[in-house]
């Protein structure tokens, strides 16, 4: 009688641990409400809504030149052993297979929408080799770095003007860091100039936003990311002046226009 109220006791024990054990297994219940209530957010200064979606559109084409060029001036040799190989010719008309270089060609005025440029954006390089600035013609939003590296084992100096205004003026020894500023958005035309060697140009074209696009041999261009519009394309040459036309352009497509300028 004893071991059998022993057992039994012992049964009830192990029930205990046993229950307990398969309470743990079993799936918890589900709420009956929800925990945090779903609410609207609004945009904060870590999460703002995104910017519009940059246009699809382009507008391509080509500057031609008719008749003969201007003959280019001489440039006097440099007894800077750094220039050495330098061309001994200025030719800002630059004319293959009746096609125009150097033509920077842009969407004159401004674009609704277009994004903005800062500091931190991506820069426009010019570098300094063999005592000539390459390129010799190239496009900057407002704002955008304009970098000038100084290739040679001389000293330049790097002098920005806008018409008689003064930008800037830098001088940059060899193996110097490049010289960094911003495009300015008060001018439109910048160049840059070495006194040290007077016979360096460039020009930057400062635009209002990113749609323009500047030749190489083939005289083509290519102005991308545009929204769907109607524009004035400007067609801007160093010596030649400017050229305009008025271009349609629909969404995702791409308009062809072009440009000719002949001998003055």
């Amino acid at each position: 009688m004893k071991l059998r109220t022993f057992s039994l006791a012992m049964l009830g024990a192990a029930g205990l641990v046993i229950l307990p054990a398969c309470k743990k297994d079993e799936a918890p219940a589900a709420p009956t409400t929800p925990t945090a209530e779903a609410k609207p957010t609004t945009p904060t200064a870590e999460a703002k809504a995104p910017p519009a979606p940059a246009g699809n559109s382009t507008i391509h084409g080509v500057v031609k030149f008719t008749g003969t060029a201007p003959a280019p001036a001489d440039i006097a040799p440099s007894s800077d052993p750094a220039c050495e190989g330098m061309a001994t010719k200025d030719q800002p008309v630059m004319v293959k297979d009746g096609k125009l270089q150097n033509v920077l060609v842009r969407v004159k005025g401004t674009v609704a929408g277009a994004p903005a440029a800062s500091a931190s954006s991506p820069p426009v390089v010019v570098d300094q080799l063999k005592c000539t600035y390459t390129p010799r013609v190239l496009g900057a939003q407002a704002g955008q770095p304009i970098q000038v590296k100084n290739s040679d084992q001389t000293l330049h100096n790097v002098r920005a003007v806008a018409g008689t205004k003064p930008i800037f003026n830098v001088a940059q020894p060899p193996s110097m860091p490049p010289v960094t500023k911003p495009a300015p958005s008060e001018a439109e035309i910048v160049q840059l100039k070495c006194d040290v060697h007077p016979w360096m140009k460039a020009f930057v074209v400062v635009s209002q936003h990113p749609y323009f696009s500047t030749t190489g041999e083939d005289g083509a261009f290519n102005i991308t990311g545009l929204p769907a519009g109607t524009y004035t394309i400007e067609a801007w040459h160093e010596t030649l002046g400017t050229k305009t036309a008025e271009v349609t352009v629909k969404d995702g497509e791409t308009a062809e226009t072009s440009f000719e300028f002949t001998a003055g």
